[in-house]
């Protein structure tokens, strides 16, 4: 189902799909599995998902779908976590505080319009913890970051990627999930410090997952329909933020806020929500690398994906 009339009302990724490179050997396979018991003393890794739109989870053909699917089976059958924490580009709190949901149940925030029916028809099962947000709350708090819990549901941020990543029927990833919000800003220092306070999560195997888009202008959608090539500012800021995300981590808080100075930045990001949480996630990866396993150029869009640390063999 394509969905191109719609792609004016919402903060979200068409569905026109325009050149492609490919780095899918750095995935697990999606049948790889790993009998191996996770280490006491492993680290889990850090993930950015670019998300896509509420399509996403619908268009099985397109190639991140395959491999939003083999980042989740990595998760759940290598990662094995014990709990996740979500940061998405579609919660932005205020410009100086945090907020994270603090509830066990919530429902679907459908924050899109004009789409089919069955989009407003989308389900996905999780848990809160309200232990694990009490947790995080004291982190951010030992940080001097002000945050507050209250209950809010899931954005399509999460939950359409998260179809995808951890179809609940074939991969489900039955683990509490607490979602946390960005800041209403573009300051990518905060939001590097912000996933530093909740780094520790990792040594309990908590995996934290970033959910954006490595490029994102809507407002261009509509001049790539019909064109054979992305929009120029989509390969060379992937590729400057690629480059940013794999330096040596002593300097890649340095370097990657260098990136959002860029004379394409505000092409690529005219607002920089969606880039916001490869921050978050670059500052939770501490001393670990960060590496680019797959994108894709297409319109005014480019799908990066990142992890950042091993993953347990």
């Amino acid at each position: 189902m394509r969905c191109f009339p719609f792609l004016a009302h919402i903060k979200a990724l068409p569905s026109r799909f325009l050149g492609n490179r490919t780095l899918s050997a750095n995935l697990t396979s999606p049948s790889t599995t790993s009998s191996s018991p996770v280490s006491k003393m492993s680290k889990a890794p850090v993930y950015f998902f670019s998300h896509g739109g509420p399509d996403v989870q619908y268009r099985t053909e397109h190639p991140a779908y395959a491999v939003l699917q083999a980042i989740g089976k990595e998760i759940t059958q290598k990662v094995k976590p014990t709990a996740a924490v979500v940061f998405s580009a579609h919660w932005q709190a205020t410009p100086n505080e945090i907020q994270l949901n603090n509830a066990e149940n919530t429902d679907l925030i459908y924050d899109f319009y004009n789409f089919p029916a069955k989009f407003y028809e989308a389900t996905y099962p999780s848990k809160g913890s309200p232990q694990l947000a009490s947790r995080i709350l004291g982190l951010l708090g030992d940080a001097g970051i002000k945050a507050s819990g209250l209950k809010r549901g899931l954005d399509h941020g999460v939950f359409s990627g998260f179809n995808v990543a951890f179809n609940p029927e074939e991969n489900p990833l039955n683990v509490p999930l607490v979602q946390v919000s960005l800041y209403e800003n573009e300051d990518p220092d905060m939001h590097y410090r912000l996933g530093q306070a909740v780094a520790s999560l990792r040594d309990e195997n908590i995996v934290i997952i970033c959910t954006g888009m490595s490029v994102h202008n809507l407002r261009d959608y509509r001049l790539t329909i019909g064109r054979s090539t992305p929009m120029p500012y989509v390969r060379s800021f992937d590729d400057a933020l690629k480059e940013a995300v794999e330096s040596p981590p002593a300097e890649r808080q340095a370097r990657m806020a260098a990136v959002t100075k860029r004379p394409d930045a505000k092409a690529a990001h005219p607002w920089m929500d969606h880039l916001m949480t490869v921050y978050v996630a670059a500052g939770a990866a501490g001393e670990d690398r960060g590496k680019q396993t797959w994108t894709k150029y297409e319109g005014s869009m480019a799908w990066a994906q990142y992890r950042f640390g091993d993953v347990p063999s």
